[in-house]
């Protein structure tokens, strides 16, 4: 059993590893060719996770997803693995920690994005370029959001509406952190 569980692991291990690639490949569409036969193989399990239609503005995070549900299989499979058998708190330490990549993926995307957006803004860098639109497409609905709960209806200056917004990210990025890390140690630990 175990090394059948391995033999699992390295295979839904390499398997993450082309998604990546293919995923990465995209971003640099234009310059780079994203191979046939990467697409055959992890375009319908993309597809799959394409249907929900998973959006921040433009950026298509169904992948992101994808790889989530890899990674519980993938973690499964190397605890089996390593102790020959799993419990249920194990399974869902391992699902809360997928959850948890998930969600920080985002917030740090999130994060980064806004980073970006008030350097330009420090700068005074020509904002209405192709790529600061798109960055401007994801971060504004959460400019917006987070405007709301600090400032009520009222509008407030942009650059306080960015640090606000980059230091409220980074309390609540800490806040979950320390919350998922908890829980997870907290179902290991379950006898179940």
């Amino acid at each position: 059993m175990r090394q059948i569980m391995t033999i699992l692991t390295i295979l839904t291990t390499i398997y993450m590893l082309a998604i990546t690639v293919r995923i990465i490949m995209t971003w640099f569409r234009g310059t780079v060719t994203v191979p046939d036969f990467l697409c055959r193989i992890t375009d319908p399990y993309l597809n799959w996770f394409r249907r929900f239609g998973l959006h921040i503005g433009h950026v298509d995070i169904s992948p992101v997803l994808g790889l989530a549900a890899l990674s519980i299989f993938n973690q499964t499979f190397g605890t089996v693995a390593r102790f020959g058998h799993i419990s249920l708190g194990i399974i869902l330490a391992i699902t809360l920690q997928a959850v948890w990549s998930i969600i920080s993926f985002l917030l740090i995307f999130i994060i980064i994005l806004l980073a970006l957006r008030l350097i330009a803004y420090l700068c005074s860098l020509n904002v209405y370029d192709g790529f600061w639109r798109i960055v401007d497409t994801v971060s504004q609905p959460v400019l917006y959001q987070i405007n709301r709960l600090l400032f009520g209806g009222r509008i407030a200056n942009f650059l306080i509406c960015i640090i606000l917004s980059l230091a409220a990210l980074a309390v609540l990025y800490f806040t979950l952190s320390f919350i998922f890390s908890f829980l997870g140690g907290f179902l290991i630990a379950l006898p179940v």
